[in-house]
């Protein structure tokens, strides 16, 4: 049958090309964004960090009293347990200078049990962080990756880990390629394998088993 993964990825790099995620100023900005997008959407995360102006920095957040930082991270939700999050990946980040590059010289088997040892930080988060802020080649997971997995069908179950594994394992070890098949994963989630898939125009329709049905009605 070959390899479903790849396949997926060409079909959805044909339509939608390089995506270019994370779109953000400074790696800081994306760990901040990757920490208040957890149970809401971009939308009100852009306002939040909207709200920080010129204060988006580790150093500000890391001294700012928490009145300030919860108003200000307040459009993002949950915003009490956001910021204590917020200070407490900024507190990790301390621990390497601010230096990104500092992070980036560890391998990613030392780096990410740190980050899923900081509270709030889940797998998502922490490899979303270190996908995209730092460049380790980590396959992010989200709702929309287990969604594919189940319609299309890519049989390894629902759980973080297998559906994880399954994907780098059929991928080159790619930072490049993981940042782009999520972005593609995520931006056709959006347009078609929604709750209620919206099938017609998608560009997986002639090989998923869901499209496949529901066009056949």
């Amino acid at each position: 049958m070959g390899n479903i993964i790849l396949t997926i990825h060409e079909t959805l790099h044909v339509r939608y090309g390089d995506l270019h995620w994370w779109p953000a100023k400074t790696p800081y900005e994306i760990m901040a964004g990757a920490v208040l997008t957890q149970n809401t959407a971009w939308s009100n995360v852009r306002k939040a960090i909207v709200n920080f102006g010129d204060n988006l920095t580790p150093e500000a957040v890391l001294n700012m009293d928490m009145p300030t930082l919860t108003d200000i991270i307040r459009p993002s939700g949950f915003f009490n347990q956001k910021a204590l999050y917020l200070k407490a990946v900024t507190e990790w980040f301390a621990g390497y200078g601010f230096d990104v590059s500092a992070v980036q010289r560890e391998p990613l088997e030392k780096v990410r049990p740190e980050l899923l040892s900081v509270k709030g930080v889940g797998k998502e988060t922490a490899d979303s962080i270190l996908l995209y802020a730092f460049g380790f080649p980590t396959f992010v997971v989200d709702a929309y990756t287990v969604r594919l997995c189940e319609r299309y069908p890519v049989n390894v179950g629902k759980s973080y880990d297998a559906v994880k594994t399954h994907f780098e394992e059929h991928l080159p070890r790619s930072t490049e390629i993981y940042n782009n098949f999520h972005a593609l994963i995520v931006i056709n989630g959006k347009d078609h394998c929604q709750k209620k898939p919206v099938c017609d125009g998608c560009p997986l329709c002639n090989t998923c088993r869901i499209a496949k049905r529901s066009l056949e009605q």
